[in-house]
């Protein structure tokens, strides 16, 4: 190998790649083939290496172009880290630019290596595990997503070594020990990234159908790897590689063993408490103007969090509701998600469809309130709550593939005499999960259908009564 780093020496290896900072992979591929060290020279020439390493549906493509054309060494499947020496992962990802402000977000998990159900089970601990050898120590290239640009001309912007910080690596712990635990139970096919905090086991195949055995049920399960969650990474690219361009208020300062529990504990103590009394503990004031998420805002509040940013839940993708029971015990609110948009969606299948993968990698903290017979509204508590797999795969489903199948078919809509809409998407009293229909009054932002019509943009829900179900007798 030739002597651009030293092999066992990490430092000696970010050194090296910050080399790479500013090039393009194009420029990286063009000066492997002028060097004389070129490991792949002749390949590249005769067997196409650069169309078929950069094409968008090789998911693998920028990591091996630097594994193979800068750091010059045949890219594996190794279950070592890449430089087994210095043990030190590499791993290229990409971020993109939202908005008008620019914020910068990492485009996908990162996925650090895939599971073997039964080798997972055998293993002792998390910190002998495979996939902790692996992430223990990652060199991260991050390079900057342009949408219309071909990934070979996308260039590398950020390069530094990256170890989970201490109590991250508790809250990692804890997720492995999570996904370990569904396996030993014979449940690797209920497996969600909903399960977990920053530690993910994502899916990973060719398709969907990709399955493989797990050891305690003859029940096929998804191939899956651990990864980075999307939302952790985003933390990390703003915390450790572009400082100052976010920053978050941690919940725990130290550490703690179970930090869902430590936040159950936190909110509950203050179970009893009316909304009124909330607020002035927390000196907010509502004489005049009552914000729209008090009962959120609250939340927070009690957590110690004096914005709406809590630094465990950006990482973790903790998504904070607020729940209202009335007198007589149900919930007058279905609970709503953003707009789709008619065209997008039926270009999308039900593995890969914005609201299925929002449900599949979101955990909810639910907090409680309930209406007593003053109608004062009294904090019951809280918990945590992800969507079960069964609940998923097959009502949420139903409903969104039907909800395709009508924009294919054509919708079918019309006004009745008062100039409201009426259509054949899933109602409420077709599933015992989800529907379909607009948010709030307003049906004048509309979309465009499929076949070209106008109609009032719509959105997915969660239904009252299946809210009902999901939230613990306790707390009710």
């Amino acid at each position: 190998m030739p002597n651009f780093y030293d092999k066992t020496d990490p430092v000696s290896i970010e050194g090296y790649a910050k080399k790479m900072i500013g090039k393009t992979f194009r420029e990286i591929w063009e000066e492997n083939e002028m060097s004389s060290s070129g490991l792949l020279k002749e390949k590249t020439t005769t067997d196409g290496y650069m169309q078929s390493h950069t094409n968008k549906h090789y998911k693998g493509g920028m990591g091996n172009l630097v594994e193979e054309c800068y750091f010059k060494y045949k890219s594996n499947n190794d279950s070592d880290p890449d430089f087994k020496e210095a043990g030190v992962e590499l791993k290229v990802t990409p971020y993109k630019k939202i908005g008008k402000k620019q914020e910068l977000r990492a485009k996908e998990r990162l996925i650090i290596t895939m599971i073997d159900y039964y080798n997972l089970v055998k293993e002792p601990s998390f910190w002998e595990s495979h996939v902790w050898k692996k992430a223990q120590l990652i060199l991260l290239v991050w390079y900057l997503y342009e949408k219309g640009k071909e990934n070979i001309d996308f260039h590398v912007d950020l390069v530094k070594l990256f170890t989970p910080p201490e109590e991250d690596r508790k809250i990692m712990e804890a997720d492995y020990n999570k996904i370990v635990a569904k396996v030993r139970a014979g449940k690797a096919h209920e497996l969600s990234e909903g399960d977990t905090l920053y530690l993910g086991a994502a899916t990973k195949g060719a398709t969907s159908a990709d399955r493989r055995g797990q050891p305690y049920s003859d029940i096929e399960a998804k191939q899956r790897a651990f990864s980075f969650k999307n939302s952790y990474m985003t933390y990390v690219l703003n915390t450790y590689f572009v400082p100052d361009v976010t920053t978050y208020e941690p919940i725990v300062h130290g550490e703690v063993d179970d930090f869902e529990g430590y936040v159950v504990k936190k909110i509950n103590a203050y179970r009893g408490k009316s909304v009124t009394e909330l607020c002035q503990i927390f000196d907010i004031d509502i004489s005049k103007k009552k914000p729209k998420n008090l009962e959120s805002m609250l939340a927070f509040r009690m957590l110690g969090i004096k914005g709406n940013q809590a630094e465990e839940f950006v990482k973790a993708n903790i998504v904070v509701k607020s729940i209202r029971i009335k007198e007589n015990g149900t919930i007058k609110e279905s609970m709503s998600f953003p707009t789709f948009r008619f065209k997008e969606l039926v270009r999308q299948t039900w593995d890969d469809c914005d609201f299925g993968n929002y449900l599949r990698d979101t955990r909810f903290l639910f907090v409680i309130y309930r209406f007593d017979d003053k109608r004062r509204l009294i904090l019951r508590g809280c918990q945590f709550w992800n969507i079960p797999y069964e609940d998923l795969e097959c009502e949420v489903r139903k409903v969104w593939e039907r909800t395709k199948q009508v924009l294919v078919e054509g919708l079918q809509f019309w006004k009745d005499d008062k100039g409201r809409y009426h259509n054949n998407f899933p109602k409420m009293a077709d599933n015992r999960v989800s529907h379909v229909r607009p948010h709030g009054r307003d049906q004048k932002d509309t979309d465009e259908l499929p076949d070209g019509r106008l109609y009032p943009k719509q959105c997915f829900w969660l239904n009252n009564s299946y809210i009902l179900e999901q939230i613990k007798d306790e707390l009710k």
